[in-house]
């Protein structure tokens, strides 16, 4: 392995592509990683903006329902008449949100987006080992969008079986409104993106083992790439999965098979299959759904940690237990799915098992929040904005963390299953941790991309809505789904059961959310007019230690000229005792700057550990 990397890194400079010079090769079609990154982001952003004004308009029928609002029916003409949601377009909205916000937007931009961008430089490559197979990736994923896209101008509407699609809802065309045209689209977006996925990953994980520069050992890595490498071999082997069940559920719907069609009667028509099961379909899907939520949460974790560490002028707290914990959670996250099915009848034994499971893998994952802890305990921290959204990270995440708790034990998942403490969980724990994990990825290596920076009071504002109004949606959540209103339900009106004052903590969510959403805006028009006159980056405006910022700001094709850089350290070279600043980069050589790379050690308990001045007696970063 190591062998592989040092060879490539001495190879002549002649091996890598000639600059491309027409439009065309250089910003559409082209192959060089950091503008395949920046589509990536840029149409995953696009796709969360629909996916978020969805969410709003379905989020003003419940907290108003049946509210007339004349404009929407030129967005929804099928399903909004007179300005009013119909009880199909809501249900079709509710699942096009979830499947875009969760594969279009967050799986896009942290793997595409941020992978494609940060691997190369971050281990000191020229490009991906295969860029044609990227560029390809980032078209899939493009054409993927463009038919989800599609899907929501179909005269019979858009899928509508939920982001999980379960049969026999998404297998029989006369289920729903939206189980004609707009499902097979929705099948075969998903498996367009899968391929989009699947080429991307093989890029990411054979640029992270085989193309490193020399001095840069797997232990050396920054813990960006750690995450976003094992979030790819996740994704290389749950989404065939997923894949898989798309084409059988195709057959399903249009050759007459029985992967997951029974005997039925829908609407007094016999349909005859035989021995299909619908629950074949949830295991297909969740043992893909469980590792999506870490394909998500993993690269989310390392861009917080490399931002933490900066921003507390610190080494991170416990390296190697921090990569440890980013294997151990994705090895974990392939026997979990079953939690996900308590209430489909399965063997109690079998739900124990998952419980069981499901318990083990917060482990590792608390082990990573006490180590961000440590990270930040007694640190010069500087609250930038990128930092803001670190610490935001760390706070959704325990938050869902917790509740997840609740359900990973079958005896409490079971009446909470179908309420709204899912949804509250499920957003703050996978969506929240992500998003936050993006806008501090965004904000903190925005410098590198464009050459600019983003403006520094805009970005606080931006941080303060969105922390504050998420909370004030999902907090309200969680109190609703004790309370035991039911989730996916068009209007609340008619049922007996729930108190009036309910209504009330929905108006409360609904405002929040919008809120939210009107803080996207500022980040919309922060992240354009940054982009095109905000002021002139430093090649390193953060003083951070690894080897992208090293680079020339932004990186030109080839990302380093004429020679690859040599790595001397570890990448957290933060408040080293006798180095003349409070950071060293990688490049540097051990002779000419002291390391803390071979003398880590912990703060002592009784706080009496070896410090440097910097860090105000912390002991990590400890050279002797």
């Amino acid at each position: 392995m190591e062998t592989t990397s040092i060879a490539h890194a001495e190879a002549p400079v002649e091996v890598h592509h000639h600059e491309p010079q027409s439009f065309w090769t250089k910003y559409v079609f082209s192959q060089d990683h950091k503008v395949i990154a920046m589509q990536y982001m840029i149409t995953a952003l696009v796709m969360g903006f629909i996916g978020m004004v969805m969410s709003w308009i379905f989020r003003i029928q419940l907290a108003w329902p049946e509210h007339n609002l004349p404009f929407l029916r030129f967005l929804m003409p099928t399903n909004m008449e007179s300005g009013t949601l119909q009880t199909p377009g809501y249900y079709m909205l509710v699942t096009m949100h979830g499947t875009i916000m969760i594969f279009f937007l967050l799986t896009a931009i942290l793997t595409g987006g941020f992978g494609n961008f940060l691997i190369p430089l971050q281990v000191g490559a020229r490009d991906m080992a295969f860029p044609f197979l990227n560029m390809l990736s980032y078209w899939f994923y493009f054409l993927s969008c463009v038919v989800i896209t599609a899907s929501l101008f179909v005269t019979t509407g858009a899928a509508s079986a939920g982001w999980t699609s379960y049969p026999p809802l998404s297998a029989i065309a006369k289920a729903t409104p939206g189980s004609g045209l707009g499902q097979d689209l929705w099948l075969i977006s998903i498996a367009l993106f899968i391929v989009a996925s699947t080429m991307g990953s093989l890029n990411y994980v054979t640029t992270a083992l085989n193309m490193r520069a020399k001095g840069m050992t797997l232990m050396r890595m920054p813990l960006t790439v750690w995450g976003i490498i094992v979030a790819a071999m996740l994704g290389l082997f749950a989404f065939p999965a997923l894949f898989a069940g798309a084409v059988l559920l195709l057959l399903d719907r249009h050759l007459g098979t029985s992967f997951f069609l029974p005997y039925l009667v829908v609407g007094g028509e016999h349909i005859v299959r035989n021995d299909g099961s619908p629950l074949l379909w949830q295991h297909l899907f969740w043992f893909l759904g469980h590792p999506e939520v870490y394909i998500l949460i993993l690269p989310a974790m390392g861009i917080t940690s490399e931002i933490l560490s900066n921003g507390a002028r610190k080494p991170i707290f416990g390296y190697k237990v921090m990569v440890g914990s980013i294997a151990a959670i994705g090895f974990l996250s392939f026997i979990v799915w079953g939690h996900h099915m308590f209430v489909s009848g399965m063997n109690p034994w079998l739900g124990f098992a998952f419980v069981i499971t499901t318990l083990i893998i917060a482990i590792p994952s608390a082990i990573k929040t006490f180590n961000w802890l440590g990270t930040l305990w007694k640190g010069n921290i500087r609250f930038t904005t990128p930092m803001l959204f670190a610490i935001g990270f760390i706070s959704t995440f325990v938050t869902g963390g917790l509740t997840g708790l609740f359900l990973g034990n079958s005896a409490l998942d079971i009446p909470l299953h179908d309420t709204y403490f899912v949804v509250a969980h499920f957003h703050v724990v996978m969506g929240l941790s992500s998003v936050f994990g993006i806008f501090g990825g965004i904000y903190y290596w925005f410098p590198k991309m464009t050459g600019r920076m983003m403006n520094e009071l805009w970005g606080k504002v931006h941080f303060w809505l969105t922390f504050v109004g998420s909370y004030g949606v999902f907090w309200t959540m969680h109190y609703l789904g004790f309370m035991g209103m039911p989730r996916r339900y068009y209007s609340y009106e008619s049922y007996q059961f729930l108190p009036p004052d309910m209504h009330v903590l929905q108006v409360i969510i609904t405002v929040s959310a919008l809120i939210v959403g009107a803080a996207q805006f500022i980040f919309i028009v922060n992240f354009i007019g940054s982009w095109l006159r905000g002021k002139k980056a430093p090649d390193n405006p953060w003083q951070a230690t690894t080897l992208e910022w090293q680079a020339p700001t932004p990186p030109p094709h080839g990302n380093w000229g004429p020679t690859l850089p040599v790595v001397h350290r570890w990448p957290y070279d933060y408040s080293v005792p006798g180095a003349s600043a409070d950071f060293v980069p990688q490049t540097v050589p051990v002779e000419v700057e002291p390391t803390g790379e071979h003398h880590r050690v912990a703060v002592a308990v009784n706080g009496h550990a070896h410090g440097h001045p910097h860090t105000n007696g912390s002991g990590n970063g400890h050279h002797s």
